[in-house]
C-alpha cells in the first residue's frame, strides 16, 4: 500500500464550502479517490457531487503524520 494525502472542499450547509486535507492509504489513486468520497459522504452526511477533490498526492511514508495510515503502509 501507498499513502496518499487528499486535498479539496465540500459543501457546507452553515459556512458555505469547507477546505479538507486528509491522509489515507490504498493502493492507487482511483481507490483512494473512493475511499475519500465515501469516508467524507458518510462523516459528514454529503453526496459525491458536493465534494470536490483538487488533488491526490503520493507521500513519503516519512512524512505520514497518521498512525492508522503508518500502521496501513507497514510504516
Amino acid at each position: 500500500m501507498k499513502a496518499f494525502l487528499i486535498k479539496g472542499d465540500y459543501a457546507d450547509r452553515r459556512q458555505g464550502r469547507q477546505v479538507f486535507s486528509v491522509e489515507m492509504a490504498g493502493e492507487d489513486e482511483a481507490a483512494v479517490r473512493e475511499k475519500a468520497l465515501s469516508t467524507l459522504g458518510s462523516q459528514h452526511k454529503l453526496k459525491r457531487w458536493e465534494i470536490e477533490i483538487s488533488e491526490i498526492i503520493e507521500m513519503n511514508p516519512a512524512d505520514v503524520t497518521n498512525h492508522v495510515v503508518k500502521y496501513q503502509i507497514g510504516e
